[in-house]
């Protein structure tokens, strides 16, 4: 059901591209407090640390493991840019769990869908196969060609 009321208001919204100086409003289901970035693709939000959906953004230095191909891109510029968007109150829609333990999920705040926005700044890339039942390319189609 919460999936259903999140792709509705994305539906609704018309997506989470920019156009000229709009930005198009997206919530989820839930709201999330008290969060604060780990790095370009994670945020911890209390106790639940959440890895944005169908994105990967570059390493924070010495964070990329070896044999480990990596995002390329300035790891502090793709936090910034995400601690930039985090404004307004946060909605999360929920999609599982990854085999760190991390939320997957969607996450929206009065700059639109947290992905949507990393992939607009070229500060993250998108990954199809992370990519659970299309929501991301369904939110921002044109980000993720």
């Amino acid at each position: 059901m919460r999936y259903l009321a999140g792709i509705a208001a994305i539906m609704l919204a018309g997506g989470c591209d920019r156009v000229g100086d709009a930005v198009a409003t997206v919530a989820y289901a839930d709201v999330i407090t008290g969060c604060r970035v780990t790095d370009g693709d994670t945020i911890r939000c209390g106790g639940e640390r959440i890895r944005l959906l169908a994105i990967d953004a570059p390493e924070l230095p010495g964070h990329c493991r070896p044999g480990r191909r990596c995002a390329p891109g300035d790891g502090a510029a793709s936090a910034a840019s995400l601690a930039q968007a985090m404004t307004g109150r946060l909605t999360i829609e929920r999609a599982g769990e990854d085999r760190y333990g991390r939320t997957l999920a969607m996450v929206a705040g009065d700059s639109g869908d947290l992905s949507c926005w990393q992939l607009g700044r070229r500060q993250a890339i998108y990954k199809p196969a992370w990519d659970n039942g299309g929501r991301v390319a369904h939110a921002c189609p044109l980000l993720t060609d």
